[in-house]
């Protein structure tokens, strides 16, 4: 199921829109990397290309992490 959620970047609020898995994965990506989630988003969102939605770029930020993951499991 698709939520919307909000957020502040920047000092602006903005939303966005994803899956739950999708905001669940994002939040265990920063708790791993030991950030809240809303500056895990600002990071996200400041090295997207400005031409793609955040939504998306969230999307993607999960798909190459969990990429990693995998290969790095792999080469274990």
């Amino acid at each position: 199921m698709i939520r919307k959620y909000s957020t502040t970047l920047h000092g602006h609020r903005t939303s966005f829109s994803l899956e739950t898995a999708f905001h669940d994965e994002l939040a265990a990506i920063a708790r791993d990397r030991g950030l809240p989630l809303a500056a895990l988003i600002r990071e996200i969102d400041d090295a997207r290309p400005p031409e793609s939605n955040l939504s998306s770029a969230l999307r993607l930020h999960v798909l190459e992490w969990l990429r990693g993951r995998l290969r790095d499991a792999a080469v274990s």
